[in-house]
């Protein structure tokens, strides 16, 4: 075979596997040519939607669980027996302020009580023996013709006496009055803790002085770690399918793998301006069993949990946007049909719709890919 011959017969076997492997080409990718022409559909069916509204949160005190502890009085501040972070409980001490003046006022009164006392005593004394003068020359008048002048004074000088008893109990009771106060006045040098919680600030030094005006003046913040709750900010569009009593699924940065758990406790009326969007406050009671970990101010994810409902629902890619309007194209055989719908919940991929269309109609997923020309 001469060498033009053999170059012939290998450009001959060349273009032979070239054809071959285009006609493998063809067959193998004309399937998906033919069904790329078919549009994709979905059936409207029923389904059950757990749907739920998301918000942002803060951890919060309740209301009673953050109290700011002050002093009713002035004075200087003589003791502080509490620091940022310690445990306290109910009625004990946390500071004290100078209360020698105080209790040198609670003596004198003491004293005034005293005093009183025995007046009341003196007073007795002197009516009991008017009375004994009285009731004897009573007798002397009614057997001898006794002088009814002396009878007379001897009777004034018994109401006198008795006066004077009424007014000494009345002098004695303003004493004890007067006791009373000074010794409230003298417990306000005592600083005593209302609730039991964590000192969470300290805004006074021992040995500061203290003046008590319209406000009183706070020593120290107690905050109360088992009584929180969160409060999350839920969108004026989504406040209508809040209600109390819901289940709440949430969590903090600062646990991230842990999911907290709570229930809608109140639902305030008055809206909030965050970022001019009009938001309201729900607020969340936290499950006992899991307030320990949480402090306040931390921010929380918060899910409400929606009740579950069977709805008739279909894809949410389905559903287009056309002159501000929601509409879907409903596949008739060869033909399409733009149908306006309402759409209600969604949950997640699925949309709820609430008129517009039938259970087992069709739906075009890909309006784009319609058979026979464009959807009408």
């Amino acid at each position: 075979m001469t060498k033009h011959a053999r170059n012939y017969l290998i450009a001959f076997l060349l273009a032979g596997l070239l054809a071959t492997s285009g006609v493998l080409w063809w067959h193998r990718s004309s399937p998906q040519v033919a069904d790329a022409g078919v549009p994709s559909t979905a059936e409207a069916a029923r389904r059950d939607f757990s749907s739920s509204v998301r918000a942002i949160g803060t951890v919060k005190p309740q209301i009673g669980a953050e109290v700011r502890v002050g002093s009713r009085i002035s004075g200087r501040l003589e003791r502080l027996t509490s620091n940022i972070g310690d445990k306290v409980e109910r009625g004990q001490v946390l500071a004290e302020l100078e209360s020698a003046d105080l209790r040198a006022v609670v003596a004198r009164n003491e004293a005034a009580v005293a005093v009183a006392r025995e007046k009341i005593a003196d007073a007795e004394a002197r009516a009991k023996l008017s009375d004994a003068v009285y009731q004897r020359k009573q007798k002397l008048t009614a057997t001898f013709a006794h002088n009814q002048q002396l009878v007379d004074e001897a009777l004034r000088e018994l109401e006198g006496a008795q006066v004077g008893i009424q007014i000494a109990k009345m002098e004695h009771e303003l004493a004890q009055a007067q006791l009373r106060e000074s010794q409230v006045t003298l417990s306000y040098a005592t600083i005593l803790a209302p609730i039991s919680g964590v000192v969470a600030s300290v805004t006074t030094q021992q040995g500061e002085t203290v003046a008590a005006g319209l406000t009183a003046p706070t020593f120290l913040t107690i905050v109360d770690l088992e009584r929180l709750q969160v409060n999350a900010f839920v969108d004026e569009v989504d406040i209508g399918k809040i209600a109390v009593g819901q289940r709440v699924v949430f969590n903090v940065d600062a646990f991230p793998a842990q999911d907290f758990t709570g229930q809608v406790r109140a639902i305030y009326p008055s809206a909030t301006i965050v970022d001019n969007v009009v938001k309201y406050i729900v607020a969340v009671a936290i499950n006992e069993t899991q307030r320990g970990l949480l402090r306040p101010e931390m921010t929380a994810n918060v899910q409400v949990m929606l009740e579950t409902r069977t709805v008739l629902a279909i894809p949410a890619r389905a559903i287009r946007q056309e002159s501000g309007r929601s509409v879907v194209y409903v596949s008739k055989g060869l033909e399409t049909e733009v149908r306006p719908i309402r759409v209600g919940w969604r949950d997640g991929a699925w949309a709820e719709v609430v008129e517009g269309i039938a259970t087992g109609e069709r739906i075009l997923l890909n309006a784009s890919a319609t058979i026979g020309g464009r959807p009408k």
